[in-house]
C-alpha cells in the first residue's frame, strides 16, 4: 500500500511529485532544495545556509511521517559544485551524528532555480 506525506511545514511540490510517499515501510523522500515554506523563497546565503534549510525541510517531512534523522537509511546529496563539499558535509554531520545513513554525493551541473544544493534520501520505520 501507497501512502502519500505531505506538510505544509516543507515546500510544496511544484511538479508531478508528492513530498515523500511511504511503501512497505519505507519512506522515500524528494529531492529537497533550500526553499524557506513560509515564503516559497530559497534561503539567503551560502551553501551552509542552503544545506541547513534543506535539512530542516527533511526534518519537517520526517516529522510529518512521525519519524526523525536517526530512520534515514539513504541520502543523496547533489552540489552545483564538488568544491562545496567539505562545506556541506559539516552541516549534514550535524543532523546524521549516530549510525550514519549510506550516501552518495554527485557533482550536477545546475540545480533548480539556482541553488547549490539538494538532498533526497529513504528512511524505515
Amino acid at each position: 500500500m501507497k501512502k502519500i506525506i505531505n506538510t505544509e511545514h516543507a515546500p510544496k511540490a511544484v511538479g508531478p511529485y508528492s513530498q515523500a510517499v511511504e511503501a512497505n515501510g519505507l519512506i522515500f523522500i524528494s529531492g529537497q532544495i533550500p526553499i524557506i515554506p513560509k515564503t516559497s523563497s530559497v534561503v539567503e546565503g551560502g551553501i551552509q545556509e542552503q544545506t541547513e534549510q534543506v535539512l530542516k525541510n527533511i526534518g519537517a517531512i520526517l516529522n510529518e511521517a512521525g519519524l526523525n534523522y536517526s530512520n534515514v537509511v539513504k541520502t543523496t546529496c547533489l552540489l552545483s559544485d564538488m568544491n562545496n563539499f567539505a562545506a556541506m558535509n559539516e552541516v549534514y554531520a550535524k543532523y546524521f551524528t549516530v549510525d550514519m545513513p549510506a550516501r552518495a554525493a554527485f557533482g550536477v551541473v545546475k540545480l533548480p532555480l539556482g541553488v547549490l544544493v539538494e538532498i533526497e534520501c529513504i528512511a524505515t520505520r
